[in-house]
């Protein structure tokens, strides 16, 4: 006799982690399924509304300075450990994890400028109103007494560090090059500007740099060449600027006039991006490590968090206490960012407002990973779009982008008046991305 049986291996029927749970068997032929669509709508739908629920960036703020902050820097070796300088002279030195000040220090008489630090990271550099360029060990103790000053002839406005050469680049009334065991200068670069507002050494290509100046221009300079490289002027002043991390042409200017720019080095007569929506003045920016995204802080009290290719914000932070910004970071692992305000206090954030910190279990990151993909699917319907883009905002900011809004359809309404009762060719069009850049010079 013969007998048929049918074995099953029971782990294969069973859930991976605990064995409690059976599988289902699931038959995924579009024809058996006429509401799936319909069905994962519904699941974007709720993924969008609870991701706002969740949206809760605000993390712990830094007490301590007795001034509003001035400067930031990040630490070259260590996620846990920034400096930041004060108006009132004072360099702290902060262990984000445990929120505490591990060193503090009177650096200058006056506003501390600018801070940098080599790829070493056992050293620091300041510059203040007090016209003195101070090296400090970082190595314990830390910040006890400089161990060189150099005294200058100018107020410095701010510093820059070469990222693989013992190598700095100081501003004020022209760029000066130096070395860090000379108390000369290597050289100094000028093109006819008053005062140079900052400097900021490229990451990638390394002996390239760029500096903002109060004549509304950006100067681009080569530490290998006695002369400067390109500049191009906008019609507003340009406070700052940020290197791409990961491409090294790209750069991002921002404006006075409430706006950001995003350059290719190779061509600057036309920037590649204006991305919009703060409602004052943008005072300091700075990159992602991944190099797709970047953080602005502004006069307005806001920080707005900008896409790449994107020319509105994925997301604004605020706090009702939280005043003028002046400094903004992107920690080195993508997951904070850090802001100085001129009420004396540095907030930390989370990059993304409703991101779950700490260790996820399996099925709960394969849960969080769906919800993203169907968010991305249906990222264009209306309803969903609505949600995901709604924020709320302080009321001066809501009421200045309002006015903003009225005075742009006002101007965009007067030229198309203009052109459509001047004779043709006369009021030619001229586009969104040129009308900021006056002039650019070789």
């Amino acid at each position: 006799m013969k007998v048929k049986l049918l074995s099953r291996n029971p782990d294969d029927y069973l859930r991976e982690t605990k064995h409690d749970i059976h599988k289902v068997q699931r038959n995924y032929d579009p024809a058996l399924h006429p509401f799936e669509v319909a069905r994962e709508y519904t699941r974007a739908l709720n993924a969008v509304k609870l991701e706002r629920v969740f949206a809760k960036p605000f993390l712990y703020s830094l007490d301590g300075h007795r001034d509003g902050i001035q400067c930031m820097i990040k630490h070259t070796t260590s996620l846990s450990v920034m400096l930041s300088g004060s108006d009132d002279g004072e360099v702290r030195m902060w262990n984000l994890a445990t929120q505490k000040c591990l060193h503090s220090v009177q650096a200058h008489d006056g506003m501390v400028r600018g801070l940098c630090m080599p790829g070493s990271g056992d050293r620091l550099i300041s510059v203040g109103n007090d016209k003195i360029i101070k090296h400090w060990s970082l190595e314990e103790p830390a910040l006890t007494e400089p161990i060189d000053a150099i005294i200058t002839k100018t107020v410095l406005q701010g510093i820059s560090h070469h990222r693989k050469k013992s190598m700095y680049a100081t501003c004020g009334d022209r760029v000066d090059i130096w070395e860090e065991t000379r108390s000369e200068p290597l050289r100094s670069l000028s093109w006819g500007v008053d005062t140079i507002k900052s400097v900021k050494f490229n990451p990638i290509e390394v002996n390239v740099l760029g500096s903002t100046c109060s004549d509304r221009s950006i100067i681009l300079y080569d530490v290998r060449e006695a002369e400067p490289l390109r500049r191009v002027k906008m019609s507003l002043c340009t406070n700052t600027i940020s290197w791409n991390p990961m491409e090294a042409f790209v750069f991002v200017a921002a404006s006075e006039d409430y706006n950001l720019y995003s350059f290719d080095m190779r061509k600057l007569n036309v920037p590649i991006q204006i991305h919009k929506d703060h409602t004052d003045a943008v005072l300091d920016v700075d990159y992602s490590p991944t190099g797709r995204e970047f953080v602005s802080g502004s006069y307005d009290k806001t920080v707005r968090i900008f896409t790449l290719n994107s020319g509105r914000s994925r997301d604004v932070y605020h706090t009702k206490r939280m005043q003028r910004l002046t400094s903004v970071l992107w920690s080195y692992d993508n997951k904070y960012i850090l802001t100085g305000s001129n009420e004396m206090n540095i907030r930390m954030w989370k990059a993304k407002a409703s991101e779950k910190l700490g260790a996820l279990a399996y099925r709960q990151r394969m849960a969080l990973n769906h919800a993203e993909k169907l968010k991305e699917k249906f990222a264009r319907h209306p309803q969903i779009q609505r949600i995901s883009r709604h924020r709320h905002v302080p009321k001066h900011v809501y009421n200045a982008a309002k006015e903003h809004r009225t005075i742009l359809e006002s101007q965009k309404r007067k030229e198309a008046n203009r052109r459509a009762h001047s004779k043709q060719g006369a009021v030619p069009y001229v586009s969104e991305r040129v009308k900021n850049i006056v002039q650019e010079d070789e």
